[in-house]
């Protein structure tokens, strides 16, 4: 693995680098990709801005963001992104970061699929969200040249990362299909689940239990 990918460092540091080694034990290829993609575009989008980041926090965020999508990590009834988020945070703990960089990391795991929100917020969990978006649906496409592009996807491959990713997002939460209420991930449970069913906001107000 390179350690500069398109003038972005990646950190190396015993925190990163314990991180990374996590991500390998219980990921796979396509998640180790598209993680560092992931931290990659983040990076890249907020250089080009001009933004403020911690490049460590940044990528070990981008590690864990979808940890808890693998059977090590994942719970049988929290949201994939907080099982990640409590992954990340333990693991931090017991290298005695402190508690407020733990919450920024907390924030990004659990928010990087949060429409609405999770841009508004600190620069790293900012960017793990656009690094999230950029990867997966090509949010702002134009923001990054072709040749950058090509030097990120070079050196950690796509591999038909369109048509694969739904898939795993649907392993990692068909066994807790109802922790995708409210959220975007419905939408891969209504693709790709036989017979699901979505929860529906409105029905919870007008079946509540109060009486008026």
């Amino acid at each position: 693995m390179s350690s500069i990918v398109a003038d972005i460092k990646i950190p190396d540091s015993k925190l990163a680098a314990g991180a990374a080694e996590l991500l390998r034990e219980h990921g796979n290829d396509l998640l180790w990709n598209h993680s560092h993609r992931v931290f990659l575009f983040g990076a890249l989008q907020g250089k080009n801005a001009g933004v403020k980041f911690d490049s460590e926090l940044l990528y070990i965020s981008a590690l864990f963001h979808d940890l808890g999508l693998t059977k090590h990590y994942s719970s049988p009834d929290k949201r994939f992104e907080v099982d990640g988020a409590n992954a990340a945070r333990s693991y931090l703990q017991s290298h005695g970061v402190s508690a407020e960089s733990i919450q920024l990391v907390w924030d990004a795991v659990a928010l990087h699929t949060t429409i609405g929100i999770a841009q508004y917020k600190e620069p790293e969990v900012a960017l793990i969200y656009s690094g999230v978006g950029y990867d997966v649906m090509g949010e702002n496409f134009d923001s990054l040249t072709e040749d950058i592009r090509e030097q990120v996807v070079t050196a950690f491959p796509r591999d038909h990362f369109k048509h694969k990713i739904l898939p795993a997002f649907l392993e990692g939460f068909k066994h807790k299909p109802e922790t995708t209420f409210g959220n975007i991930k419905a939408d891969v449970c209504a693709l790709l689940m036989p017979g699901f069913q979505r929860t529906n906001f409105c029905d919870c107000v007008l079946h509540s239990p109060w009486t008026e």
